[in-house]
């Protein structure tokens, strides 16, 4: 059976979701094509089940890319208000939560609702349970699925990236790129948690389960969040926010004490110089079994101003050298993917290949933890839908 349409959107997540509705409300006979059986599962599981899905401080500072300044155009014509504004009008209940991120009060299971709702009403036709087998292009974009073949004068890839395989995630979108001699910025997993090296891993991940309120920095970028310890290395939103940037062998420093100086009691004459002193200044910063376990590792060599002054470089700059990532089983995101060259900031259409666009996770364009990855979906899938 062979279908016809306007546009052909491959992935039936946040991005291709709503292109498709700014592409149907303009009348145009649009088909999103999801190898799942049912759409959205990103969108289901993100937030814990509540779905982050934007924030209120949403900037192009946000967004790590090869360009930084790519993103700029289609965030400034489809804001965070934009989806605000459709979220109210489907009565969806929602709240603030720390740093500008809104959530749903409800479920997940909302949004989707509500994108899907927003479909029917645009005339969008949906096929679920569709592997896409091959793209051709000739005077049109031709697709083969198992059981159908697709036609349309423009191809819309929404695929997603590399992340969390066990929800469908494949290669497709980059393997289209490469077919159309489309340049990839390497992938690689992004808003991951750190495995730490055996040693490291050896001294503290036996306090699995702590949090402490950190400052991660590399590469020139730093985040203040809560840090929490794993049975593997690190993780929480200040080491999800780092590890985007992280690249092996460079270290990872940490203030553990952001707000404090752990030392500065030793000013005082009267206060006596030893262990006990130091690990009791130190708990008022950190739960104690992370501050004394932190200590058995950076005991003073000496009680000298020089050492105190040591000490106090290294908890505010304390050096880990992860031995990795949990790699895309666990990245919420995937960083890297089509180069932003290659595309119209404008449009998302692919410069050299006359009706083909590229949205979402699979375009070099990767948000913060926090919501910025669904508002540049949406962005970038309202600039294609109203391209098309």
């Amino acid at each position: 059976m062979t279908h016809s349409f306007d546009a052909i959107i491959l992935g039936g997540g946040a991005a291709g979701l709503m292109c498709a509705i700014e592409a149907g409300q303009r009348g145009r006979r649009v088909a999103v094509l999801e190898r799942a059986d049912r759409l959205g599962k990103k969108i289901m599981i993100s937030g814990g089940g509540r779905c982050n899905f934007t924030n209120v401080h949403c900037q192009p500072r946000n967004f790590l890319s090869a360009n930084p300044h790519f993103a700029k155009s289609a965030l400034a014509r489809y804001a965070p208000s934009d989806f605000i504004a459709l979220v109210e009008k489907h009565g969806i209940p929602y709240h603030e939560k720390t740093l500008g991120q809104l959530f749903c009060d409800r479920s997940a299971r909302d949004i989707l609702a509500m994108l899907e709702s927003e479909c029917r009403d645009a005339g969008v036709s949906i096929f679920l349970n569709t592997k896409i087998e091959e793209v051709e292009r000739t005077t049109h974009f031709a697709v083969r699925a198992e059981n159908a073949d697709f036609h349309a004068e423009a191809l819309v890839v929404a695929t997603g990236g590399l992340s969390i395989p066990k929800i469908g995630a494949t290669s497709l979108g980059y393997d289209l790129a490469r077919q159309f001699g489309i340049a990839i910025r390497e992938p690689w997993p992004g808003l991951v948690p750190l495995v730490l090296s055996a040693e490291d891993c050896s001294s503290f991940c036996d306090l699995a389960g702590i949090s402490a309120d950190v400052i991660a920095s590399c590469a020139g970028h730093q985040f203040r969040e809560k840090m929490l310890i794993t049975h593997r290395g690190l993780s929480g939103p200040a080491i999800l926010q780092i590890s985007s940037y992280w690249r092996k062998p460079t270290p990872v420093l940490i203030d553990l004490v952001p707000d404090g100086e752990v030392t500065a009691a030793f000013r005082d004459p009267k206060m006596p110089r030893n262990p006990s002193s130091l690990r009791a200044e130190l708990r008022k910063f950190l739960p104690h079994r992370l501050s004394d376990r932190w200590l058995d590792f950076h005991v003073p060599t000496s009680w000298t101003n020089q050492s105190l002054a040591d000490l106090e470089k290294k908890v505010h700059g304390w050096a880990i050298s992860p031995a990795g990532t949990e790699g895309y089983e666990k990245a919420e995101v995937t960083a890297g993917g089509v180069d932003t060259d290659e595309l119209s900031a404008k449009t998302m259409e692919s410069r050299n290949v006359r009706g083909l666009y590229f949205i979402g996770e699979v375009v070099d364009v990767t948000g913060h933890l926090g919501g910025f990855n669904f508002q540049w979906a949406w962005a970038s899938g309202a600039a294609a839908g109203q391209d098309l």
